[in-house]
């Protein structure tokens, strides 16, 4: 059984630390995704591990040698590797560039055999570069010319194959062609794969496992949902993302969300009324603006509860499938009294939740500001024989402002907040002592109709 592990590794360029105590072991099957952002290390490791940069301090071992103790001929007869660039300075044709992945395999001055042939087709036939075997390496595209590389590496028939972002020039169906080939290798053929991606979701679904390096050490390690985690992702890339099920590949894919973002907290806190996953891209907006959100009431598992636990959303919850009652009506109403605006989104309406607008009738009485998204027209999410639609029409007889999309929403609470805020800045000019007259008048002027008491 071929091994590989790497064991306290530190690479330098010059004075320059690039890697520091990395550790790392893979075993024959493994698939293993290195990831991080520009800078990490990632391209420093491999180099490291297929003996092009000597590390400054630590070991690797392949089948318990140091790499470094082998002859370059016997590590490549066991190791592979696929650089992020190739030039080819000649106008070798595909054929004779895949074959030169054969040399470990040949003595010197031996000219190819049937053998070194039949390798070299089968391993453009399943990278589908056989069409073009006699075309100019030159005369291809990046994308073919980076599968005619690939199809190199497998011509030399390695355990352990290194790959630096294999996926650059590669269109969609390429990516998954070539990844679906080296999964496949790993499976049935014991091929030790290591990966540096630069596209998580793309690891997330062909890898074992993975390690995430951060300024040159290693973040974290072990499966997937170990690895990529919010949090991770949040502290080595600096995005907000949410980490989901893929529930028709059974792997994990990653929604990236925004950069994180200096607070500008302003005077209005906002409760949304939503659910189905029209309030998953508005939470994100407001929250980005510098609104303080709550929302409710939302059905537990409800695509916008999800979202608003991972935001950290304060709402009132019912549980799923089930109409709202009176007490998760009244917690619903009492989160609400503390906003300064109402904003009802899309939301299909069935019986269940029919309490939700009124409790946005309840706000109105309230004197609470309230903007109603109609993205959707009603008549085509009103499930109650026309009930949803009735209380909406009373709604904006109340004073509801009724607004087509999200974009103008923000225009209005924009110019909402700029109101208030000239407001404040007059009140402001108002001497102290003038304030108090005026209040002091306040109080005893007379009612209309009646005598001051």
């Amino acid at each position: 059984m071929i091994l590989l592990n790497v064991d306290g590794v530190e690479c330098r360029y010059g004075s320059v630390k690039i890697l520091e105590n990395v550790n790392l072991s893979v075993k024959p099957g493994d698939f293993v995704g290195i990831l991080g952002p520009n800078g990490s290390g990632k391209t420093t490791l491999l180099k490291s591990i297929s003996r092009s940069l000597k590390p400054h301090r630590g070991t690797i071992l392949l089948n318990k040698t140091n790499i470094y103790d082998l002859k370059s001929v016997e590590v490549a007869k066991q190791m592979a590797v696929v650089p992020q660039n190739t030039s080819i300075g000649f106008s070798f044709t595909a054929l004779d560039v895949v074959l030169m992945g054969r040399n470990p395999h040949m003595s010197r001055f031996q000219m190819e055999n049937k053998k070194d042939m039949d390798v070299a087709r089968r391993a453009m036939s399943i990278t589908n570069t056989w069409s073009f075997a006699e075309r100019p390496i030159n005369e291809l595209s990046g994308g073919e010319r980076q599968r005619v590389i690939i199809a190199r590496a497998l011509a030399q028939e390695p355990k352990i194959l290194l790959l630096d972002e294999p996926m650059t020039h590669l269109d969609m169906i390429n990516q998954l062609e070539i990844m679906d080939l080296l999964k496949d290798l790993s499976i049935k053929e014991s091929i030790m794969v290591l990966v540096v991606f630069h596209d998580l979701n793309l690891a997330a679904r062909y890898c074992t496992s993975a390690i995430l390096l951060s300024k040159g050490k290693i973040f974290s390690a072990g499966t997937l949902e170990v690895v990529l985690t919010s949090e991770n992702i949040r502290e080595v890339f600096q995005v907000n993302a949410m980490v989901k099920k893929n529930f028709v590949t059974n792997s994990l894919y990653v929604i990236p969300l925004s950069t994180p973002k200096s607070p500008t907290f302003r005077n209005c806190s906002i409760h949304l009324i939503c659910g189905a996953g029209t309030g998953t891209p508005l939470m994100k907006i407001l929250l980005d603006e510098g609104y303080s959100v709550t929302a409710g009431v939302l059905n537990v598992l409800d695509t916008d509860y999800e979202t608003a636990q991972f935001l950290n959303i304060p709402v009132t919850t019912e549980a799923p499938f089930s109409p709202i009652t009176e007490k998760t009506h009244r917690a619903n109403l009492e989160m609400m009294s503390k906003a300064r605006t109402i904003v009802l989104t899309s939301i299909p309406f069935g019986h269940g939740n029919l309490k939700n607008l009124e409790a946005v009738k309840e706000g109105l009485k309230m004197g609470i500001p309230t903007f109603i998204i109609e993205e959707i027209p009603v008549e085509n999410r009103d499930f109650t024989q026309g009930k949803a639609k009735s209380k909406l029409d009373e709604l904006k007889n109340e004073g509801a402002r009724f607004v087509k999309d999200p974009n103008e929403l923000l225009s209005l609470l924009r110019v909402s907040e700029e109101k208030l805020k000239t407001v404040k800045e007059d009140t402001s000019k108002i001497p102290g002592h003038l304030k108090l007259e005026e209040n002091s008048a306040r109080k005893e002027a007379p009612k209309e109709g009646g005598s001051n008491k």
